[in-house]
């Protein structure tokens, strides 16, 4: 059984003078603004590579929650965010990375299996696996 969601965008102009919108199926995103100041500048908006680093540190921290439950360990806090860098990939741009940075409290687990369950939600994690970059995971155990 697969699970579909759905977002859209519409554009109105050029690249760069231009102006979006995104919406997603949730009504979470209706409407909102996003173009090439939001995207390259700090105009107020969203931008593809936010919402990346968004579902990304979403996807992970849930991972992570899982895996450490079906280990015997209860979290009782998962804290991630993420950095996705976009760079010239001449003609264009390409996302080349996606930093996770996580400080996490899980009683009773030792260093060494907190990271070997965190470096498998890392590579699990099914934005992980779509993206066609480098992932680093920072971790802390509080």
């Amino acid at each position: 059984m697969a699970i579909k969601r759905t977002a859209s965008a519409e554009w109105q102009g050029t690249g760069k003078e231009g102006k979006g919108t995104l919406t997603t199926q949730s009504g979470v995103l209706s409407g909102t603004a996003y173009g090439f100041n939001t995207r390259f500048g700090d105009v107020k908006g969203t931008n593809p590579e936010e919402l990346i680093a968004a579902s990304h540190a979403g996807c992970f921290s849930m991972a992570l929650a899982f895996a450490l439950t079906n280990a015997g360990f209860t979290p009782t806090k998962i804290s991630t965010s993420a950095a996705v860098s976009l760079e010239q990939d001449n003609p264009g741009f390409k996302v080349t990375r996606s930093d996770l940075k996580l400080e996490a409290s899980v009683p009773g687990i030792s260093q060494e299996k907190f990271k070997e369950i965190a470096e498998g939600a890392k590579a699990g994690c099914p934005i992980s696996k779509v993206l066609n970059a480098e992932i680093s995971l920072d971790w802390k155990l509080l």
